[in-house]
């Protein structure tokens, strides 16, 4: 099966974004908890790196899902392959 230009700037657009957003997940998952020590500030009255293993990675991680099922629900509708929803 070949793929139409429309396919590929789709998938284009999917990589691009997943790219993205693994970036942001590495970054709040791997980095700030290698500097935490660095990181030894108050946030909402709690040491930074404290709060981000506590509760701030876990906010970080629901967002980037919930961006990312937007901006495919957004994406699958520019490209006409939504989902039909039967009544």
């Amino acid at each position: 099966m070949q793929l139409t230009d429309s396919h590929k700037q789709y998938w284009q657009k999917n990589i691009r974004v997943t790219g993205l957003l693994l970036v942001i997940w590495f970054v709040v998952t791997y980095v700030v908890s290698y500097m935490a020590r660095d990181l030894s500030f108050t946030f909402f009255g709690w040491p930074f790196s404290f709060w981000m293993g506590a509760q701030g990675s876990l906010v970080i991680y629901v967002l980037l899902i919930a961006y990312y099922a937007h901006y495919m629900n957004n994406l699958d509708k520019e490209y006409d392959c939504a989902e039909v929803e039967e009544d």
